[in-house]
């Protein structure tokens, strides 16, 4: 029974357990984790806002869900935010250790029935982000000059309050290396340095640069070290018997419009000099004759004895007299200083422009264009001046007008300045531009909110200066005059302009240049005529260039170069080479006539032809561009033409014109004489020839001599190379002795014959078909035979070389005929030369058989 009790009672327990609601808990972690419930958590204080910093994490007994939340102390800052379901918590809010390094919050943690709270502490770690900071600022000290090297004279002292290595501090001096002191890097304590001292005379103040570097740390990642400055200020006190020493000079003071009748304006010090026997100093106003001001004679305080309405000026400079004070109150060495009061009143004062007479407005100047650049202005006398005090009596000084011509000096003010105007582009300072410049001088206060200015109006007048020289409207002309212009032709108008002033201005004008001996020029209008006794001919020279001179008074010129073409007029008519003109015409072939017109240009020398009359009848055509003249279509053989003529001579009378195509136009007529005949046999390029040429026998006879002359140059050639030769192989040996040669054979020279004539021994069977016989080649000379026993001399036969040329005479009317003797003439020239040049062979082997035999 019993036991059943038991087994109830425990089975009763087990419901009731299973039945009840257990609170959510954190884990706990430990310190160094990042998980759990922030419990003595540390964050640096240089971490980034935005970064995600821990994370909460717990559980439920039951396996609930569980959500966190955290809480601040009201009226804390919130720097902590934490997402209710993962737990991440981030920071929000910017860290600083030495505001606050420790930061309590509530984090929470709950299943949504049972909630846990705990208070944790979350410390913030420093980081390197301060720097030294120097206490006592500023620092002074008053050092007698008869101080021992190695003593001490000052300590600083600089308070880093970053933790560790970045919280202490070390001190050095900057160019301690030419300074007379040295610093004690841990304490901060200044002394002389060992070898140094310090001298009154020579330097009253020293101002030593001390630096304060902390020990380094981490700030964002980074190693960093961060210092301070600071500056010293040590007097140097004068030894005993010294005059007072005024402490922290210059003095400033200042009165302002709410200042009353005995208010203080500042305090001076003054120490006696000497360091063993101070004595008592007494101070005094010198220069204060006005009595607007007062001063203590014993601690030195300067007060106001007047409203600040009464003050006339706003600024005054006071003498402050610190004198020693003996022991029988006999006033001993002393010492002035300055002390300036300024009067600080309201802006009400604009900046003004003041002349050699007063305020003015505008300021005029006369001066020459293009002076130097950098040159100044020294006709403007020009001052600005603002009677405002301090910032409101500071003002800007701008030039306005053509830009960058001038530029003002100088550009910013305090008071009062003397304004100076510097060229800054002497090109645009022109006379012929701008007659005068104008300019507006501004002064516009810097900093004050009223902007007071001022204006003032500056005209510069300009002077002209011969600064230009005479342009031509081109560099080069073109003119163009008929030919037989009567002299003094007006040809053509130059223009040349100076655009300086008065005489400048003026040009002249003059001419030269090889072609320009037919013109001259009007020295002032530059119009271009033709001399009075000019004659100009196109045909003679159609083209003239000369230059053109403009030059004003001071002989600063420019040049132009002028052209001139001659027209042509058609002032000459075709001319034949002879009115009454005799040609051969053949069947089949044309025959030209030619006129000349000695006309320069087109169309006055282009000539047409045509034929007006043709007796017995026009049986011709004419080509009217090339007077080219041929028989018409039908007339195609002698039959055809004599049936027409009723003639047997077939001789026709033809009038031809030439006309030349210029206007008026002008012709010229000749009777031409037309011999028609028919193509005979002759074939080859010397019938061909013969039959052009039988109207022109001159050129027949000139061309035969020049066969001639060329078969007597190759007879010549070949003569001079037979001699030489023979020269050469006849030599005599050193021995003299005589060689007796055998006779060469007989070599016969044959000679190609000229013009395609054939040999004169075929000229029987082919008499017909050649109208020119070859004459027969000459023998070269032979050697004679050796001389006889007997020792004559034996003269041999000389050879003689002869040639005829001979030629066939026309028979009839229409035809050659080559049955006729060789005409006398060209016998005897052939004759003559034939005869020279036996002579000259027959004396070369004269020479060779005595040089043989010799």
């Amino acid at each position: 029974m019993r036991k059943r009790q038991i087994f109830l009672f425990l089975v009763s327990i087990f419901i009731s357990m299973g039945k009840s609601d257990f609170a959510p808990y954190f884990y706990d972690n430990g310190d160094d984790s990042f998980s759990g419930n922030m419990a003595l958590f540390t964050v640096a204080e240089d971490t980034s806002v935005g970064t995600h910093l821990y994370t909460l994490n717990g559980s439920d007994p039951e396996g609930e869900p569980v959500t966190y939340g955290m809480t601040f102390d009201k009226g804390y800052k919130e720097y902590f935010n934490v997402e209710p379901k993962s737990g991440h918590v981030t920071l929000i809010e910017s860290l600083d250790r030495e505001v606050q390094d420790e930061i309590v919050t509530f984090v929470s943690i709950t299943d949504g029935r049972n909630k846990v709270v705990e208070k944790v502490s979350v410390f913030v770690t420093d980081a390197n982000d301060e720097k030294p900071e120097f206490l006592n600022l500023p620092f002074m000290a008053d050092v007698p000059e008869d101080i021992k090297p190695g003593r001490s004279i000052y300590r600083v002292q600089a308070v880093d309050r970053d933790l560790g290595s970045g919280g202490s501090v070390t001190y050095y001096l900057q160019s301690e290396l030419n300074n007379k002191f040295t610093i004690d890097g841990h304490n901060g304590v200044l002394r002389i340095k060992l070898g140094e001292s310090l001298d009154y005379e020579l330097s009253r103040i020293h101002f030593v640069t001390v630096i304060a570097k902390d020990g380094g740390g981490k700030y964002n990642g980074k190693y960093h070290v961060l210092t301070s400055t600071a500056i010293i200020t040590i007097n140097v006190l004068d030894t005993q018997d010294s005059p007072p020493v005024f402490v922290g000079t210059p003095y400033f003071g200042f009165v302002y419009e709410v200042s009353v009748p005995g208010s203080e304006i500042f305090t001076v010090i003054a120490k006696d000099g000497d360091q063993n026997n101070v004595n008592p100093i007494k101070y005094s106003i010198l220069n204060d004759s006005e009595g607007f001001f007062s001063i203590n004679g014993t601690s030195g305080c300067i007060s106001l004895t007047s409203f600040p309405v009464q003050l006339r000026n706003e600024l005054y400079e006071l003498k402050v007299k610190a004198s020693e004070v003996g022991s029988d109150n006999q006033l001993l060495d002393y010492a002035i200083t300055t002390v300036t009061i300024r009067v600080m009143d309201l802006n009400n004062h604009p900046p003004t422009f003041y002349g050699e007479t007063g305020p003015q407005t505008m300021f005029e100047l006369s001066m020459y264009e293009h002076p130097p650049e950098g040159d100044i202005l020294r006709g403007l006398k020009i001052t600005v001046n603002d009677s405002d005090q301090g910032a409101n009596a500071k003002f800007r000084l701008l030039l306005v007008g053509p830009a960058r011509v001038l530029r003002v000096v100088p550009q910013t003010v305090l008071n009062e300045a003397q304004v100076t105007i510097i060229v800054e582009n002497s090109t645009a300072i022109d006379y012929e531009k701008y007659h005068f410049l104008t300019f507006k001088l501004l002064a516009v206060e810097s900093d004050t909110p009223e902007r007071f200015s001022a204006t003032a109006d500056i005209v510069i007048n300009l002077l002209d200066t011969n600064d230009n020289i005479p342009k031509f409207s081109s560099e080069f002309y073109i003119a163009k005059i008929p030919e037989n212009s009567p002299g003094g032709s007006n040809v053509v108008h130059l223009t040349a302009t100076d655009p300086d002033s008065g005489l400048w201005g003026d040009v002249k004008y003059s001419i030269y240049g090889s072609g320009a001996d037919l013109f001259f020029i009007h020295h002032t209008s530059g119009v271009i005529y033709t001399q009075p006794w000019a004659s100009l001919d196109a045909e003679v020279k159609t083209k003239y260039n000369f230059y053109i001179k403009a030059e004003d008074i001071e002989g600063k010129y420019s040049l132009a170069e002028v052209f001139v073409t001659v027209l042509d007029r058609n002032d000459h008519r075709p001319e034949f080479n002879d009115k009454f003109l005799e040609k051969t015409m053949i069947i089949g072939a044309p025959l030209k006539i030619e006129a000349v017109d000695e006309d320069a240009e087109e169309p006055n020398n282009l000539i047409e032809y045509s034929i007006l009359k043709a007796d017995p009848d026009n049986i011709f055509d004419i080509n009217a561009s090339t007077g080219e003249i041929k028989l018409k279509p039908f007339a195609k053989s002698m039959e055809i033409v004599q049936n027409i003529t009723r003639q047997k001579d077939c001789r026709w009378s033809v009038v031809v014109q030439a006309r030349d195509q210029g206007s008026p136009s002008f012709s010229t007529t000749a009777v031409l004489k037309i011999d028609i005949t028919e193509a005979n046999g002759l074939k080859g390029p010397v019938a061909a020839f013969l039959m052009q040429s039988r109207d022109n026998p001159v050129k027949v006879l000139g061309v035969a001599a020049i066969i001639v002359s060329v078969m007597l140059l190759a007879t010549i050639i070949i003569s001079t190379a037979m001699y030489f030769r023979n020269t050469k192989s006849n030599r005599i040996t050193p021995a003299r002795r005589i060689i007796r040669k055998r006779p060469r054979e007989h070599h016969q020279w044959t000679f190609r014959p000229p013009l395609g004539l054939t040999d004169s021994n075929d000229t029987r069977g082919n008499h017909n078909n050649s109208p020119r016989r070859k004459p027969p080649a000459p023998s070269a000379p032979v050697l004679p035979p050796p001389p006889s026993n007997s020792g004559e001399r034996q003269w041999p036969t000389v050879p003689t070389v002869s040639g005829v040329v001979t030629s066939e005479n026309c028979s009839g009317s229409c035809r050659w005929s080559s049955n006729k003797p060789t005409d006398n003439v060209t016998g005897h020239m052939n004759s003559s030369l034939v005869s020279e040049l036996k002579k000259r062979i027959e004396q070369k082997i004269i020479d060779a058989n005595q040089s043989y035999y010799c």
